[in-house]
Formats: structure tokens, C-alpha cells, sequence
């Protein structure tokens, strides 16, 4: 099984369109396995901005990377890739920068948020409960606590709320005090069956058992990962590194990532008016961010046809305003 064969960029095209406009500096934060970085150097060639510009790869997944070398082998001379978090993206771009004759902007910035294709596809990742295998759930498998470890060292209660928060799961806590009992009586559960198994002892009916299913994995993935609290950092961190009519693009595939990129995206945009009541004719201070998307875009009934990952996804897009307040088109 190659990485390759399994990564379809979302909506490729509408990124590009969002994106490329410039030379510079692309970061790709979520690399996987370099199709949207493929797309938008290819943007760049095209529109004779190339010459000037650098794709930055960032990705935690060594596959991924090994992929992403393999597809973006053409622009070799224009791409350097990362092992790691996103989270480390403005370090990253920063010794980057450090070694580089000329200090190009930083014009992109892409985050292609949850789990890919491919990862979902291997049963030795633990990410899906349609497969069997360990459960897992790392993103870095050499680094931090597995899915299996965070059952056994998470209370009921404290299990319950994790399930409720990021997985909206409604029966959260009778799930929660099956998998406990589960751990009480014959040990840890060490395999996506296994927690697959006491889900659906819990939930019944087919259509009512896949939701819960896919809600639980969500849940314990975005723990495991920290996604939630990784991406609050990355947002501000990005947003930092644009240079006048950068421009970041999200895309997010569930409700609580969403809501939190439309939520900064909204705080950064607004203009500071200074304490209610008091009337001031101008802001205190202008907001250096504009919102592109006034709400989000979804994926074309066509792509969703023939890549049903894109059905949920929801893009959004930040810009940093011109320094002379002038128009960036």
C-alpha cells in the first residue's frame, strides 16, 4: 500500500485560487502526500511565479513525507520538507528563512486538518474502527500516548466528557462506564474491535451504532493528538507569519475544528472600537486581517462524487490587509 495511492487533495483548485498569487513562501502544514503542495507549486510554474518562491512541507507521518518527496520530485529544487507537529510551523519557516539569501514573504499558508485518506486505510494506525487493528491513534507513532494507554489512565467521568466534547457523542457516559468495566475485568483494550465491540454493545441499531462509532474515534483521535489545543496555537502562530496579502487557508472536516478557525478568523478581522458606549468615531486600533470566505466553501457535488472525503470539508480564508491599506487584487 503506497501513500500515494490513496491521497486525493480536497478542493485543490479552489486552494490554489485562494492561494497562489504571489511569489514566496508556501507552507503546507499538513504535507500528507503533497497533493495540494503539488497543485500549488504547479500554480506557481504556471503563472511564472516559480522562480522566487518555496514550498514549505510540514508533516509528522514519515510515509507522508517519503510520498510527498516521490510526487514533488519535478520541483526539487523549490520545496523543503519537515518531519513534524504544525505546530512547530513558525520555527520551521523561521530556520528556513535563517539560511536563505533572500528573505522571501511568507504569501501562503495551508492546513489541511484530520486524518488522511491513507491513515484511516491502515489498520496498523489504529484510526479506524472499520479495520482491525492496534489501537493506536498517534499521528507520530514514536511520540506520546496511544489510544489504548488514555482508556486506562482516564476516569469514567473524565472519559464521558472527552467523548461528549469532541465527539458530540450523546450516550458518552453509558460508553464510557462499558469501556471502564471493560478495563476492570479483563484488562486493557488493546485493539479497534475491541472498543468497536463495547460501542456497539452499548448503542443499538446499525445507522445509530456507525455514528456513535465514528464520533467515539473522532473524539479519542483529537485527544490523543491534542488537535484542538495544536491548532489554537497554529492559527495565531500562521496568521503571525503572513506578510502583507498573505493568506491562510483551513480546512476542516467537523464541527469543533470549524468553529474554532471561524471564531479566529472572525477576532482577528474586527476592528478594535475600544470599551462599549464610549462612541468613537474611528477604531482604536484597524484589524490587519481580513476574512476572504464570508462563510465557508464546501467542496462541488462533482469532487464529492468522486472523492466522498471532500463531502465535510469546509474551507476558510484569512488575509493579511496591504500595508497601505490599499487593495491586495
Amino acid at each position: 500500500m503506497k501513500y500515494d495511492e490513496y491521497h486525493l487533495p480536497v478542493m485543490a483548485d479552489e486552494i490554489t485560487d485562494f492561494l497562489v498569487r504571489r511569489p514566496g513562501i508556501y507552507v503546507d502544514g499538513t504535507l500528507g502526500g503533497g497533493g495540494h503542495s503539488g497543485a500549488m507549486l504547479r500554480a506557481l510554474e504556471r503563472n511564472g511565479m516559480l522562480e522566487g518562491s518555496l514550498l514549505v512541507g510540514i508533516d509528522q507521518d514519515t510515509s507522508a513525507l517519503e510520498s510527498a518527496a516521490r510526487r514533488l520530485a519535478q520541483f526539487s529544487g523549490h520545496i523543503r520538507l519537515q518531519k513534524g507537529n504544525f505546530s512547530t510551523m513558525a520555527a520551521v519557516v523561521a530556520d528556513i528563512r535563517s539560511s536563505m539569501q533572500d528573505d522571501l514573504p511568507v504569501m501562503g499558508i495551508l492546513l489541511d486538518l484530520g486524518v488522511s485518506s491513507f491513515q484511516i486505510d491502515t489498520p496498523s494506525r489504529g484510526f479506524s474502527f472499520m479495520r482491525n487493528g492496534p489501537l493506536d491513534m498517534r499521528m507520530d507513532q514514536n511520540e506520546g500516548v496511544t489510544a489504548a494507554e488514555l482508556l486506562c489512565s482516564t476516569d469514567e467521568h473524565a472519559l464521558a466528557d472527552l467523548m461528549f466534547r469532541y465527539g458530540e457523542e450523546r450516550k458518552s457516559r453509558p460508553i464510557a462506564r462499558a469501556v471502564k468495566e471493560r478495563i476492570r475485568d479483563r484488562g486493557e483494550i488493546t485493539t479497534t474491535a475491541e472498543l468497536a465491540a463495547i460501542v456497539k454493545s452499548v448503542v443499538k441499531g446499525h445507522e445509530h451504532q456507525v455514528k456513535s462509532l465514528a464520533r467515539v474515534f473522532q473524539a479519542l483521535r483529537i485527544a490523543v493528538n491534542d488537535e484542538l489545543g495544536v491548532l489554537e496555537a497554529v492559527l495565531s502562530d500562521g496568521a503571525g507569519l503572513l506578510a502583507p496579502c498573505g493568506r491562510m487557508a483551513v480546512i476542516s472536516y467537523h464541527s469543533l475544528e470549524d468553529r474554532m478557525v471561524k471564531m479566529f478568523f472572525r477576532s482577528s478581522s474586527e476592528d478594535d472600537w475600544g470599551p462599549k458606549g464610549v462612541g468613537l468615531r474611528e477604531p482604536v486600533h484597524e484589524a490587519a486581517f481580513r476574512v476572504v470566505t464570508r462563510k465557508a466553501v464546501m467542496a462541488s457535488d462533482d469532487e464529492v462524487s468522486t472523492n466522498p472525503r471532500a463531502r465535510s470539508a469546509r474551507v476558510r480564508v484569512l488575509e493579511r490587509k496591504a500595508e497601505d491599506g490599499g487593495s491586495c487584487d
